[in-house]
């Protein structure tokens, strides 16, 4: 049985494994340029996240009814059960959808089927956390928060996710502060390509509650300070990091350096069947690379539960924290 875990950075749409991709462009009549999965798996070659993106925008086309993202979101429950995830706060990308002419409620009910048998299928409570692309207009995401408001009861908070550099967090001020005045939690990517700036930003700006990535963080010593004192969470993603060049290799991955300042580290997947693993191949693989003995996989593991959206829920966070607590290693 894996460690016990949350997964708090991850993408479904990032979870499209390529024989679903298939079978969804055979089911809405999508044409793939690849001739087959092996073909769209050797695509999976990054240079950079630019080049991530466009792919993983393209290949959404397969992504039409509920019915397809139920079954996506089903998909990622499954293997994320397998890898002792036990509570999972899912982004999706609106914005990318309705470009498409797929409305938001397509989207979030069928997300919402699937999240709703999570607990009784898989052992895995949810949240349901809506991005925006940064690299669209602040107006777009303004018109997104204001459409999604019917389907409130099923999202948790907003995200901002997308290509970094050039697009600074205080561009989206205004929904940020709308998204607050819902009763949104409020996360954002930054430091990942961008600078150390980005993550202070999000914070003073937009008033996020978790970094997502904040890998840059340690280019700044006050930040790092400031992130240790007031106790903000980094939701990692070290393979991600590695195949999007962030990172050269995995054995050069801050991730020790981060946790002995004192930093509250998670590690994630992000997009899981782009990058080369799920949350538990992660762990395994920062275990393998980076020597993290047990005691630091089982502080991993904590973190994950301390830095989930569970105020709704504190006995649960309890028992997940007790499960942590009690797991014993091979």
């Amino acid at each position: 049985m894996p460690l016990p875990k949350a997964e708090l950075h991850l993408h479904i749409e990032g979870t499209l494994e390529p024989e679903l991709a298939f079978e969804l462009a055979a089911r809405n009549n999508v044409e793939l340029p690849y001739a087959d999965t092996e073909e769209l798996r050797r695509a999976y070659l990054f240079e950079d996240l630019q080049s991530f993106l466009d792919l993983y925008y393209g290949l959404m086309a397969v992504l039409h009814t509920e019915a397809d993202f139920e079954q996506l979101a089903d998909a990622y429950l499954a293997r994320a059960a397998e890898q002792g995830v036990r509570h999972a706060e899912i982004f999706f990308d609106p914005q990318a959808h309705t470009a498409r002419g797929v409305a938001i409620g397509t989207v979030i009910e069928g997300l919402g089927r699937a999240l709703d048998r999570s607990e009784e299928r898989y052992g895995i409570s949810t949240r349901l956390i809506m991005c925006f692309l940064r690299d669209e207009s602040a107006e777009s995401a303004l018109a997104t928060l204001e459409s999604a408001k019917p389907y409130l009861h099923r999202i948790t908070g907003v995200g901002l996710d997308s290509a970094e550099v050039g697009h600074p967090p205080a561009k989206f001020r205004e929904v940020y502060e709308a998204a607050a005045a819902l009763g949104l939690r409020r996360v954002a990517h930054a430091g990942e390509e961008g600078p150390a700036a980005y993550i202070t930003e999000a914070l003073d700006v937009l008033g996020v509650e978790r970094i997502d990535h904040g890998l840059r963080c340690m280019e700044d010593a006050a930040l790092v300070e400031r992130l240790v004192r007031d106790r903000i969470p980094l939701t990692l993603c070290p393979l991600s990091n590695v195949r999007l060049r962030a990172v050269d290799v995995l054995e050069d991955h801050p991730l020790p350096q981060m946790m002995a300042a004192g930093l509250l580290c998670t590690v994630n997947s992000d997009d899981p069947s782009y990058f080369g693993g799920y949350v538990g191949d992660t762990f395994h693989a920062v275990h393998e690379a980076l020597g993290l003995d047990h005691d630091r996989l089982r502080e991993l593991a904590r973190n994950s539960f301390l830095a989930s959206f569970l105020e709704d829920d504190e006995a649960q966070r309890e028992r997940y924290l007790a499960e942590v607590a009690a797991y014993e290693f091979d």
